[in-house]
């Protein structure tokens, strides 16, 4: 499908801003860093341009879209996006993890307003996300879930139980993103935990499945569109990402994964972001 280029500039811009804020928030303090730039693009095409009736000033719409961070501990990048829609002041950003801050290193839907569920304990998200979108069918509502799940966490036997559920109930109001970075906590999946062929999983289990590039907004918009036009079938949109992506000493390492950035590391990730920033302008003037 074709784009505006307005359009691409204005995602990637939003995706920059994103990757700014983690920064800003993991600056003094650990942060979960690697995860939350894998899915910052993702983030930045639901939030700026597909998801539907987003308020700051009526956040529990009934006829919103809504998204379940399952990966919660990369809520950083949610933050950000809320934060740059108006659902909370900016200086909250300086607050994360803080006793009387709203920003928590999980997602708290009593704290903060936007989020729609407690996330973080890793395999629940697509059974919440799963259990939302049945009821907006049974309201006959038509709103849509989004669920952002780690590859790491499909070791969890939960994810599979709520896959089937999903296909059975036939949930074609709900996309699956599947960060498929490589990398978890304590190596690569494949050291841990390997789980091959993700793609063909899905669809065995009566999904309709997307591969894409994760990181291209394009390719991220496209995937959405096709869930958008599939009846009958949940979507699982296969998203290959690397960790800590836009950052060279953090790309696919798991010492990135919940870490503090040294003086060194900060100052080389805001000249990167002001980079970023060059590029994307210098496109817009072509």
């Amino acid at each position: 499908m074709d784009y505006s280029n307005e359009r691409i500039l204005s995602l990637k811009r939003h995706a920059i801003d994103i990757r700014a804020d983690i920064l800003d928030m993991v600056s003094t303090k650990v942060g979960h860093f690697g995860g939350s730039m894998s899915i910052a693009d993702i983030i930045a095409v639901l939030y700026f341009d597909r998801m539907r009736g987003l308020d700051p000033h009526h956040p529990k719409d009934p006829k919103r879209d809504r998204l379940i961070l399952s990966k919660g501990h990369t809520v950083l990048a949610q933050y950000a996006a809320l934060c740059e829609l108006g659902y909370f002041p900016r200086e909250e950003l300086s607050r994360l993890k803080t006793l009387d801050g709203m920003l928590q290193g999980h997602p708290d839907i009593d704290r903060t307003p936007g989020l729609e569920a407690v996330t973080g304990s890793l395999g629940q998200g697509l059974s919440i996300a799963g259990g939302m979108a049945m009821a907006l069918k049974l309201d006959r509502n038509p709103a849509k879930v989004f669920c952002i799940a780690g590859d790491g966490e499909l070791a969890e036997g939960q994810v599979w139980e709520a896959t089937m559920s999903s296909a059975d109930y036939q949930l074609d109001n709900l996309c699956l993103f599947v960060d498929l970075n490589g990398v978890q906590a304590s190596g690569t999946t494949q050291e841990v935990f390997p789980i091959p062929h993700v793609a063909e999983r899905f669809k065995v289990f009566g999904w309709h499945v997307v591969e894409i590039d994760g990181h291209s907004i394009p390719q991220i918009l496209d995937a959405i569109a096709d869930s958008d036009q599939t009846k009958g079938l949940p979507t699982c949109v296969v998203a290959h990402t690397v960790k800590g992506k836009g950052f060279p000493f953090a790309e696919g390492k798991c010492q990135f994964h919940n870490s503090m950035l040294s003086a060194q590391q900060y100052q080389e990730a805001v000249a990167i972001i002001r980079r970023m920033r060059e590029e994307v302008g210098q496109c817009a003037q072509v």
